[in-house]
C-alpha cells in the first residue's frame, strides 16, 4: 500500500476543509531572503496556493474537469466517461457552448487523487440542498462525487440568451453528492439571496450571479417600461431571477 504524508500539516501547508471524500489543502510558499517581503503580503491577504485531495476508498468515484488530476497513488482507474459515439459528441457540443471540458474523466478504486493548484477559491456545494439542481456560471466546475449528474442546460428566452451575458447554454448540477467549484471570490465574500415566495424576484445588472437554483426563471428586462426611460436611467437591461430558489451573486 502507498503510504503519503499529504494529509499531515506543517508550517507550510494544512487543511482547512473536508467535505465527503474531498479534503482542502492550503499551501503558502516558503520565503528567504528575496521572497519574504512579498510572501508576507501575499499570507496577510489570504492569497494562497490551493488544492484538493480526494481520498477514494472503493465504494465512491469522483468526475473531474479534463486536466485537473496532478498525481495519483494506489489503486486508483481512470475512464473518459463516454458511453459511444452518440454520448461523446453530445459532450463535445456542451463542452463547447458551456466553456468546460467536453470529457469529464472519472476516477475510481482505492487511493489518493492529488487535483492541480490554482489561486481560485473553492467552494464545496451539497447539491441535494439545490433540490431542483444547481445552474453555474461558465469555467465554475472543478471537480465533483460521481453521484452528481451533470447536464446542459439552454435559456429559458431569446431574450435571456442574447442579452443576459451568460452565454446561451450552462452546466446544471442535479443529484446528490458534494461538489468543488472555482470562485473568484471566497464565501465569505459571495452574497446569498434566498427566494422563498413564488412571485419572489430579484434584479441584479450585469452577470454577477455566478451559481443559481434551476428552478428560478431567468429572464432579461427592461429597468422601466420603455427603451426610453431604461436609457435615460442609464441602467438599460437587467438579469431578472423569479421563483423559489437560491442565487450566489459576487459583489
Amino acid at each position: 500500500m502507498v503510504q503519503t504524508n499529504i494529509n499531515q500539516q506543517t508550517n507550510y501547508r494544512r487543511i482547512t476543509e473536508r467535505h465527503g471524500c474531498f479534503a482542502l489543502l492550503e499551501r503558502t510558499v516558503p520565503s528567504n531572503v528575496n521572497n519574504a517581503t512579498s510572501n508576507y503580503f501575499a499570507e496577510q491577504a489570504g492569497v494562497r496556493k490551493r488544492q484538493i485531495i480526494v481520498n477514494l476508498k472503493g465504494n465512491n468515484g469522483v468526475l473531474l474537469q479534463a486536466g485537473a488530476m496532478q498525481w495519483i497513488a494506489g489503486d486508483v482507474q481512470v475512464s473518459s466517461n463516454i458511453k459511444g459515439a452518440g454520448d461523446f459528441a453530445k459532450k463535445l457540443i456542451g463542452g463547447k457552448v458551456t466553456g468546460e471540458s467536453a470529457v469529464k474523466p472519472h476516477y475510481t478504486g482505492k487511493g489518493t487523487l492529488v487535483l492541480e493548484p490554482t489561486h481560485k477559491h473553492l467552494l464545496f456545494e451539497d447539491i441535494s440542498a439545490w433540490e431542483s439542481g444547481m445552474v453555474i456560471d461558465d469555467g465554475l466546475f472543478y471537480v465533483c462525487e460521481d453521484t452528481v449528474e451533470l447536464k446542459v442546460i439552454a435559456r429559458n428566452t431569446i431574450s435571456s440568451a442574447a442579452l443576459g451575458g451568460e452565454g446561451l447554454f450552462n452546466t446544471c448540477l442535479s443529484g446528490k453528492g458534494i461538489a468543488v467549484l472555482e470562485s473568484p471570490l471566497p464565501r465569505e465574500e459571495l452574497i446569498v439571496m434566498e427566494l422563498t415566495e413564488p412571485d419572489d424576484v430579484v434584479k441584479i445588472d450585469g452577470n454577477m450571479a455566478i451559481a443559481w437554483s434551476n428552478s428560478l426563471r431567468f429572464t432579461v428586462e427592461k429597468t422601466t417600461k420603455t427603451l426610453m426611460g431604461s436609457a435615460a436611467t442609464g441602467e438599460g437591461f437587467v438579469n431578472v431571477y423569479r421563483g423559489v430558489g437560491k442565487i450566489l451573486m459576487i459583489p
